[in-house]
This record gives structure tokens, C-alpha cells and sequence, in this order.
């Protein structure tokens, strides 16, 4: 499937795009089933709220209708959408005359194990912090280097997920997922306020949550807490949820709520 840039396809970006000089921009993780985007008002929700937090003129009505025929011409696959402020010359003050570029690209859905699901995964507990910037949290913006850093960290089979902490040590979040712990049959997730990505499915988890009766706190975790908790999960928009079996000397086991939760977010991901 050819990439497309503003509705066309296309093999080339211009090399003064402002996505490539400064990380100036926004993008989104899609699954695609049977030719439509999974939660894909989620998705352009956080969309929205980033294009208004960056002060990006985006026609988000465009958006939605040329990714949804995109995904149409995917039929099964992941498509990432990116969406950067334009093109414009050397310095950090935008043209004001840059018209936002889209940008759509699609690969395969990745072939997880059954194990990730079933049996759950190990954490690799990351030394690289998350710097705080409210401007920033919650948003899935192109600046993406602690990730990279973090996700450096380890290279064996063993650990599937890393965990990262903000400059202060609290619990943020995994790499590339958020993280849900259960204590007393109650979901406790990290406050996302001062750095973070704030997913659509941890955003879709805690509204079924709320239709189910099961509490849901956001308030900020220590890593200590994780030996108290009754079961550990993480959960992304591509592979719903994965229960989290091992961080270090710390094990769990998938409970029952995880399991709940995992035929929500399945289900999530099928509509």
C-alpha cells in the first residue's frame, strides 16, 4: 500500500517539512480490521486536542474522511497517521502561511505470541526518565526520543515492555502502552498530567470501566506500590491488553479482572 501525503499518493516529503526539522507535529497509531480504524474517534479526539495545544490549523473533517478511505484500501494493518505543522524555512517560528501536511502510511498488524496475552509479559524497568511538560503530556506529539532511548535499553526475548518513570520517580507508563494496576478489584492508572501519553484505549478501558461499576483512580503511583498490587496489566490500541507476569523480583498473575477488561478491549478493537 502506497503512502499517501495530503490525500495523494506519494513516495517523497519536502526536506523543509517542519515534522522532520523539529519534531513539529502529531501522530496516531491505527489498527485497521476489515477495512475500518479501530476507536477511530478516540483517535482523532487526541488528534484535536493536540492541533489545539500546538495551535495547528488542521481540518481534522478532512482528516477523518481520508483516513477512513485509506483503511478502506488497507483492509487489515496498522496505518499511522502523522500530521505536522508544514513546510516552511530554517528557524523555529513557523511560516504563517504553512498549510498542515498529512501524512498516511500502513504496514502489516504485528504477530504478537499468545503468550503476551495469555501467560502476560515481563517489564524492563528503564533507567531514561520522562522530563515533565504539561504543555506536552497526554499528547502523542513527534517528539519521541525517551522513548527511543528507553526502548534501547534492553534487547533480549525476555522482556517484551520497558516501564519508564518521570525525573522524580513515579510510575508513567510503559514504552509503548499505558499501565493499569488492580488492588482490592479497583484499577488504579498513573496521573498523565505532567508527561505521558494518554491512550485511547486506556482512555476507552477507564469509560467501559465506569459502565461496568469497577472505580477507576488517576493519581501518581510509585514504583513501590507495584509489590502491593493484586494484578498488573498494559494496554495499547494495537494488542488491547497484555497482563504484566513480571518486573524484576516482583511477580503476578492474571486475575480476573484483567481477564474482564482483556474481552472489553478485544471487543474494543473489533468494532
Amino acid at each position: 500500500m502506497h503512502s499517501w501525503v495530503d490525500g495523494q499518493p506519494a513516495t517523497a516529503l519536502n526536506l523543509q517539512n517542519r515534522g522532520l526539522a523539529y519534531g513539529d507535529g502529531l501522530f496516531e497509531t491505527i489498527a485497521v480490521r476489515a477495512g475500518w480504524p479501530s476507536l477511530l474517534d478516540a483517535h482523532l479526539a487526541r488528534l484535536a486536542l493536540g492541533c489545539q495545544r500546538l495551535r495547528i490549523p488542521a481540518d481534522l473533517a478532512l482528516v477523518r474522511d481520508e483516513v477512513v478511505r485509506y483503511a478502506s484500501a488497507v483492509g487489515e494493518g496498522v496505518v499511522k497517521l502523522i500530521l505536522t505543522r508544514g513546510d516552511s524555512a530554517r528557524g523555529y517560528a513557523g511560516a504563517p502561511t504553512a498549510a498542515p501536511r498529512r501524512i498516511l502510511q500502513a504496514g502489516p498488524l504485528p504477530q504478537y505470541p499468545d503468550a503476551h496475552a495469555e501467560a502476560g509479559v515481563r517489564l524492563f524497568a528503564c533507567q531514561t526518565r520522562l522530563a515533565e511538560q504539561p504543555l506536552l503530556a497526554g499528547l502523542k506529539h513527534l517528539n519521541r526520543l525517551e522513548q527511543v532511548l528507553a526502548r534501547a535499553e534492553w534487547q533480549d526475548a525476555e522482556h517484551v515492555e520497558g516501564l519508564v518513570r518521570d525525573t522524580q520517580g513515579r510510575v508513567v507508563e510503559g514504552v509503548y502502552s499505558n499501565l493499569f494496576l488492580v488492588r482490592h478489584d479497583q484499577l488504579i492508572t498513573p496521573d498523565l498530567s505532567r508527561c505521558g501519553v494518554a491512550g485511547v484505549m486506556r482512555a476507552a478501558l477507564m469509560e467501559q470501566a465506569g459502565v461496568l461499576g469497577i472505580a477507576v483512580t488517576v493519581r501518581d503511583v510509585l514504583i513501590e506500590e507495584l509489590q502491593q498490587a493484586d494484578e498488573v496489566f498494559v494496554c495499547n490500541s494495537v494488542y488491547g491488553i497484555w497482563p504484566v507476569r513480571a518486573l524484576g523480583t516482583l511477580n503476578w498473575s492474571p486475575g480476573p479482572l484483567t481477564r474482564k477488561l482483556q474481552a472489553v478491549a478485544r471487543t474494543l478493537l473489533e468494532t
